[in-house]
């Protein structure tokens, strides 16, 4: 297409404030319109209480970016693709594994963008260490992703139901990570997960996957770490070590710093889904997703203290 993408956003909570509303801001090609939300509206644009609503309002929307909870996004997407509207997808893409498949099948049908947004996969160091360990045979990997959801995720009770995934939430970022910069396949092996007794997700789990070639790989999320966040993927292979840190925006390689550099990942997606819709193109990885559902599916639940937030 020709001209500024038009968009309009649904869901104007925390992250879409926090990186969203920024972001498309930094981004040339795009311009946001409208915001579809319930409780919150935004300064200078036009309002709506729901997305059926923008869509009858907006009737020049070019996009639709989808920032509501996993639960409730199937339904809006499917939506919006059906009313001809390139769609971006917050993480995690949906609830389900068949909801994303079946998502993306309904883009192909209408020649629209559907885009999974991944955000943690363009942190700035990551590029570097997929280049690095496209050389390398990994022999052992180990994940340490602990975080606040006190800080992260205040006053957000759907994150804590089913189809909110828990700790997932973060912990699909380091999955995500995991799956770009490992490039073969990865199985899951087994799964323990923690759940509070008054939630129904998680507030922390352990995973044991291999790696296609046999390189065993362990990942520990965890909600309860208060004071500095830990988001840290190291990985030794045949041919030297490599820590990603601070979410993937820190490289060291055999213990030297190779990058450190700012958060710049929701700009980066931004223009990721401008050159996207200019070739109506799809860009869809359902990897990080199967990882978390085959975690739901075979791992074992323990409950663990009830948790207040």
């Amino acid at each position: 297409m020709t001209g500024t993408i038009k968009a309009g956003l649904v869901g104007l909570g925390k992250i879409a404030r926090d990186q969203h509303l920024p972001a498309i801001r930094k981004t040339n090609g795009i311009e946001l319109v409208a915001v579809a939300s319930r409780n919150a509206q935004g300064e200078g644009l036009n309002n709506y209480g729901a997305l059926t609503d923008m869509l009858a309002g907006e009737p020049d929307l070019d996009a639709v970016i989808l920032c509501q909870p996993p639960q409730v996004r199937y339904e809006a997407a499917r939506q919006a693709l059906l009313a001809g509207k390139h769609v971006f997808l917050e993480k995690p893409p949906g609830a389900t594994v068949s909801e994303v498949e079946a998502l993306i099948d309904i883009a192909e049908r209408q020649g629209v963008t559907l885009y999974a947004s991944w955000h943690s996969r363009y942190a700035a160091a990551v590029g570097l260490a997929k280049s690095w360990l496209a050389s390398r045979s990994p022999k052992h990997v180990s994940i340490q992703w602990r975080e606040d959801v006190r800080h992260w995720h205040p006053g957000q009770p759907w994150i804590w139901e089913a189809g909110g995934f828990g700790v997932f939430d973060p912990g699909i970022n380091a999955l995500s990570i995991l799956t770009e910069i490992v490039s073969e396949p990865i199985a899951l092996l087994s799964a323990n997960l923690e759940v509070p007794a008054n939630k129904q997700a998680p507030i922390g789990a352990e995973l044991k996957m291999v790696a296609a070639s046999g390189a065993p790989i362990e990942a520990v999320f965890d909600w309860r770490q208060t004071g500095p966040q830990t988001w840290d993927i190291a990985i030794e292979t045949d041919g030297g070590s490599l820590l990603l840190s601070e979410g993937g925006n820190m490289l060291r390689l055999d213990g030297e710093v190779q990058v450190k550099a700012p958060d710049e990942e929701y700009p980066a997606m931004y223009r990721r889904f401008v050159r996207l819709i200019e070739n109506k193109a799809i860009d869809v990885d359902i990897a990080p997703l199967r990882l978390v559902a085959d975690a739901f599916l075979c791992g074992e639940h323990r409950t663990t203290a009830a948790f207040e937030d």
